[in-house]
């Protein structure tokens, strides 16, 4: 008998039965990966048969052994366990196993795994595979020796708090979460309460009142509306309960630890594509099952000393906040009504005189023209927020550097017809590649757009540019500045 005390083995190797096929199927918990190949047919009396523990201790794991190899076509399926959504013991449909499919098997036990699979355009899809063997012990060895993977992912949240919109985008809110998303948080057990929003703002007031301490997350289900409510809920919750004045545009302020899920179901859906990647519903709550977290800039906007509101995409001046007031009018119209703004504002040709004055973001690495999108794990926002961090340590960023840079403040005045600051790509299925495709997610930065008077034709011109893969920047009536904010 085994010590109590023994190591457990390094990885797990034993032959299972997939689809009425026999696979040999390998748990490397070193490298946390899960595979499993299809078993080539054995001749003679050594078939192999489902249930037979191969479990071995690999001192350096590296791949199948021995007389395994050979026996296995070209292919295979290996996924990373953090990639996994659950894993469950599968209940036994008597008629499906008395259908003579599985009675060679003697009293089959089957367990399934859910998990993602990637497709074209960022997009990703949960799927399931089922084990079979007629083992007792082995079935519980593997069950365990997976369950305990999954729960080492701490990071992924169990309880959350969900405000649905229901009359954002196509007013599919409520639909969207029950039946895409719901479905998929019950398999990988998590618990959620579902508030549907009645009124404007009914997301931030609420999270002024509700206990946050028991959940781990809060996830939106609309558009970029309920998520700049939730923003500007948590944000202005935390600035209360650390005394901080939002109204003074100088006040450091205090970090919101709670993560922020956004579930697409609005006209344009902004935030999430230019995060996730894609508008899709599945895709974003496989995200948020798997605790992936991408942080974000945030700007707050003032009036001299009055808070206006935080943003996290566009603060756009002239023919976007134009089209942005103008759509307020027609909601009834649903995702439409951007179509309907914007060629009405094209056509009045609006041209606004004034000065913008911004302070050049020297120390930021790339350039809103270099090319460079923001993606996972990104180098130029990791190295920018460790620069970020040193200066806030040294109270430098704080104080003495921006009083050290009062002059190399740039003014900038003409007759512009948009006046535009993103602190993302704001790309969306309108403009895949955003109106500045080289913004970064995390840098502490936002790419200035300055768009000059032109004629209608130069100005459409440059509006069609943004929906395809050709530099919008490419006119000499165009301007465009990585600032500090």
């Amino acid at each position: 008998m085994e010590s109590a005390h023994s190591p457990l083995p390094s990885v797990l190797c034993s032959v299972l039965s997939v689809k009425r096929q026999n696979c040999e199927v390998t748990l490397d918990p070193g490298r946390s990966l899960l595979s499993w190949r299809e078993l080539r047919p054995r001749r003679g009396k050594d078939r192999s048969r489902p249930g037979i523990c191969m479990t071995r201790v690999f001192h350096q794991a590296r791949g199948l052994v021995n007389g395994f190899t050979h026996q296995f076509p070209s292919g295979g399926v290996t996924i990373p366990v953090t990639e996994i959504v659950s894993v469950g013991e599968e209940e036994i449909d008597e008629k499906y196993y008395n259908s003579m499919k599985w009675q060679h098997m003697c009293k089959p036990h089957a367990f399934t795994v859910r998990y993602v699979q990637r497709a074209r355009k960022h997009r990703w899809r949960c799927k399931e595979v089922t084990f079979w063997c007629n083992d007792e012990q082995l079935f519980y060895q593997w069950l365990q020796a997976l369950n305990d993977l999954l729960e080492q992912q701490t990071h992924r949240p169990k309880y959350l708090l969900v405000y649905i919109n229901p009359y954002g985008g196509k007013k599919r809110g409520k639909q969207i979460y029950e039946t895409k998303v719901a479905p998929l948080f019950s398999a990988a057990g998590i618990c959620a309460d579902v508030i549907v929003t009645e009124y404007a703002n009914h997301a931030r007031d609420n999270l002024y009142e509700v206990n946050l301490e028991k959940y781990d997350g809060v996830v939106c289900v609309g558009g970029d509306g309920i998520f700049s409510e939730v923003l500007h809920g948590l944000i202005g919750r935390v600035q209360k309960g650390s005394d901080v004045d939002h109204n003074n545009p100088n006040a450091h302020l205090s970090q919101c630890n709670i993560r922020i899920g956004i579930i697409p179901a609005g006209s344009t859906d902004c935030i999430c594509y230019a995060t996730v990647g894609i508008n899709d519903p599945e895709t974003s709550a496989l995200h948020i099952i798997l605790g992936d977290c991408q942080p974000l800039d945030v700007c707050s906007v003032h009036n001299k000393r009055t808070f206006l509101k935080y943003s996290v995409s566009l603060l756009g001046y002239g023919f976007y906040g134009d089209v942005l007031k103008g759509t307020e009018k027609n909601r009834w119209l649903g995702p439409a009504r951007y179509d309907v703004s914007g060629c009405k504002t094209f056509l009045t040709h609006h041209c606004y005189e004034g000065s913008v004055s911004f302070q050049p973001a020297k120390w930021v690495l790339g350039s809103p023209r270099d090319q460079t999108p923001c993606t996972s794990g990104c180098y130029i926002c990791r190295q920018s927020s460790k620069q970020l961090e040193e200066q806030q340590k040294t109270q430098v960023f704080g104080s003495e550097h921006r009083g050290k840079q009062d002059d190399d403040w740039t003014t900038i005045k003409g007759r512009f017809m948009a006046i535009n600051a993103v602190s993302m790509s704001c790309a969306c299925p309108r403009t895949p590649k955003g109106l500045s495709p080289a913004a970064h997610l995390a840098d502490g930065s936002a790419d200035l757009i300055l768009v000059r008077k032109c004629s209608r034709l130069d100005f459409l011109r440059h509006l069609i540019r943004h929906t395809s893969n050709k530099d919008q920047f490419d006119f000499p009536f165009v301007e465009v500045y990585r600032v500090i904010f």
